[in-house]
């Protein structure tokens, strides 16, 4: 059966039901008492029953009126409940965020924002999706992932890649190697020594391949990874050294790895914020790609 009376009617009569006057209830919802009044003639037309009774002297409500206004205040109670929770949300105190991030973002980068973001957001939930570089490009071209830290991106004509900070590779090895005393190190220094890489299918591995293509003496892998804490597990247990972005790096204290900067050439990553062209993110969404970027004026 469809309602013939409306949101403003259920008010109205709430506002009387409380004061117990027509004079208090119009000027609580800024109606003139006229108006008032037929909006309470509509409602218990609507319905069928009396819900008040009027005299010169006072207003009252009837035993239907009384079971009625306290279902009528509930109604009003959970619908502010409910508008409230979408403020909430279109304010960016709630709402979900899905970002997919290469592992070495997740781990190293990402966690110092999220902090930041957390704290003055602490109702958003956020959904990580962290896997290789095409994996990330993917899930966000498609939609799956609101935003994406990638090192890749920047030729998708699908995705606009907006570059937050650039870091160089370095050699990894024990600090018992003979390579760790120096100050910056050759790729072709590397050829003698067991190299040890990331397999082919990695964005990383890709950079080095293409950037090395011209080095003669260039290293050759003799042991290969699907994941970089693995690469880095190896070099600590002495099977080899390896090239890994800085970011990638063990902390010094918590390491026995130590990172030496490789030369002829500098071979950089640019790590970039990415999301889909032309996609409209939620207010929550927009919030972390703004603390995001902000990241590039830090570092």
């Amino acid at each position: 059966m469809a309602l013939k009376f409306d949101l403003a009617d259920l008010q109205a009569f709430s506002a009387v039901a409380q004061l117990g006057s027509f004079r208090a209830a119009a000027q609580s919802i800024a109606l003139s008492q006229p108006a008032l009044s037929r909006r309470i003639d509509k409602l218990e037309q609507a319905l069928g029953v009396r819900l008040l009774e009027r005299t010169t002297r006072r207003v009252s409500l009837t035993t239907v009126g009384r079971d009625f206004a306290r279902k009528a205040q509930q109604i009003l109670s959970d619908l502010d409940g409910i508008l409230l929770g979408v403020e909430d949300v279109a304010s960016n105190r709630m709402g979900l965020v899905t970002i997919a991030c290469v592992p070495s973002a997740s781990r190293y980068f990402l966690p110092q924002v999220l902090q930041r973001f957390h704290a003055k957001f602490p109702k958003v939930r956020i959904r990580i999706h962290d896997a290789h570089a095409n994996e990330v490009l993917k899930v966000v071209a498609q939609g799956e992932a609101d935003l994406g830290l990638n090192f890749m991106g920047r030729q998708e004509p699908d995705l606009v890649f907006e570059p937050l900070l650039k870091e160089r590779f370095v050699l990894a090895c024990r600090r018992d190697h003979p390579l760790a005393s120096k100050r910056s190190v050759t790729w072709s220094q590397l050829a003698p020594y067991h190299f040890m890489s990331v397999g082919k299918d990695s964005g990383n591995r890709l950079l080095m391949d293409l950037a090395l293509a011209q080095v003669p003496d260039r290293p050759q892998c003799v042991i290969e990874t699907r994941h970089m804490q693995t690469l880095l597990g190896l070099v600590e247990a002495g099977l080899g050294i390896a090239a890994v972005p800085r970011m990638a790096m063990p902390s010094a204290d918590q390491s026995n790895v130590v990172g030496i900067p490789l030369v002829a050439p500098v071979l950089q990553r640019e790590l970039g914020l990415i999301m889909r062209r032309g996609a409209t993110i939620s207010p929550a969404a927009v919030q972390l790609h703004s603390f995001l970027s902000s990241t590039k004026n830090r570092r």
